[in-house]
């Protein structure tokens, strides 16, 4: 009986040190986070120098194309288009001299996701203007759309085009067209759904051959364990099946394919790069901008990937000290999770470090 009292007094010591290091590993994560910045909610399009100044002379219409689905299948997850995946690409057309419409299969309102910790200074202007808002809350019935009137097509993600994209007969129609003419068609993270079951008129695979990215296999099982039976496919899985190169890059990181008028890009760190991308394939040189602190924060991830802990810190430096740009470190500290997800905590521990440097560095700048 005394044994058995000492082993369960043990273990409720244990216990107790596990969960007071637990806490004082959260207190000092939280050291790590900035302020709130309470005034980003109210940022306004026009009070940003990128979409306001210096606009090109009008170069045409670009579509943009949201999901109309709501849940995920039968799992009572909701779901929609990716807020961050629109608004973004949508200043960048803009600032570069493009109009840009928005549909969808059903019109009106879509549904949206709007993540909180995702949020930026576009974001949150996107929210606020009347113009994106009535264009987005009224959004175009793709039945009805004349593919002549547009210069280029992007496909913005959000899991719930997996669901209405692929076997939507205008979507089809509509990359026919944008194809047949040469003209520029661009998708992100669950966008490229929207490429799957297209067949050219030679009764080949749209696919085929094709350099594409999108939302990875991995990205999306381990976020959602159960996808595979949640979704009607995997998407890499069937981007590969209908003849597609799927080009993967490192989780959750930026990552795209440019296959002539093609382009598509891996998942939501992908987009400033595409649209640009987009734009530079349109025949513009993309404008000027300053490169946002989560852009920072992936190049930093990337190189922590590709060439470890000490070259990261040395480009934390560069960044914040050198060139007087800011880093986010809440998505150093959201990749930290993710390696914990993934059973590496010496990765997490790393990049804990790495946001407590690049905090070091601001602070000292």
């Amino acid at each position: 009986m005394f044994k058995k009292y000492r082993i369960i007094k043990w273990i409720l010591k244990s216990l107790a040190v596990i969960i007071t290091i637990i806490v004082m590993i959260g207190l000092y994560i939280a050291s790590l986070l900035p302020a709130e910045d309470t005034t980003l909610i109210h940022s306004k399009a026009s009070d940003i120098s990128y979409i306001t100044n210096d606009v090109p002379s009008y170069r045409g219409k670009i579509l943009a194309v949201v999901t109309s689905i709501d849940s995920l299948g039968t799992s009572g997850k909701g779901t929609g288009y990716e807020l961050t995946e629109l608004a973004r690409a949508y200043y960048v057309f803009k600032a570069n001299g493009f109009d840009i419409d928005i549909a969808s299969p059903l019109g009106g309102k879509p549904p949206v996701v709007i993540d909180d910790d995702d949020m930026g200074l576009f974001d949150y202007a996107f929210l606020n203007d009347s113009i994106a808002q009535s264009k987005t809350n009224n959004s175009l019935l793709l039945k009805d759309v004349k593919p002549e009137a547009y210069e280029a097509v992007y496909f913005v993600g959000g899991k719930g085009a997996m669901f209405d994209f692929p076997n939507n007969r205008f979507i089809k129609a509509l990359i026919q067209d944008f194809h047949k003419n040469d003209k520029v068609i661009g998708a992100v993270c669950h966008g490229p759904a929207a490429l799957i079951n297209v067949t050219l008129e030679n009764g080949e695979s749209f696919l085929k051959n094709k350099q594409v990215s999108g939302f990875t296999n991995k990205e999306e099982l381990l976020l959602i364990p159960k996808a595979a039976s949640i979704f009607p496919f995997l998407l890499q899985d069937k981007l590969i099946d209908q003849g597609a190169e799927f080009n993967e890059g490192i989780m959750y990181l930026e990552k795209i394919s440019h296959d002539h008028n093609l382009i598509t890009g891996q998942n939501p760190w992908s987009v400033w790069v595409l649209a640009e991308t987009m734009v530079r394939q349109l025949g513009y040189t993309p404008k000027s901008r300053t490169i946002t602190a989560e852009e920072n924060a992936v190049k930093v991830l990337y190189t922590y990937a590709i060439k470890g802990k000490d070259k990261s810190k040395e480009e934390i430096k560069q960044i914040i000290a050198d060139n007087k740009q800011s880093i986010s470190r809440e998505l150093l500290i959201s990749h930290s999770a993710i390696s914990v997800l993934q059973g590496d905590l010496g990765k997490f521990y790393n990049l804990i470090r790495l946001a407590s440097y690049a905090k070091d560095i601001e602070s000292n700048t």
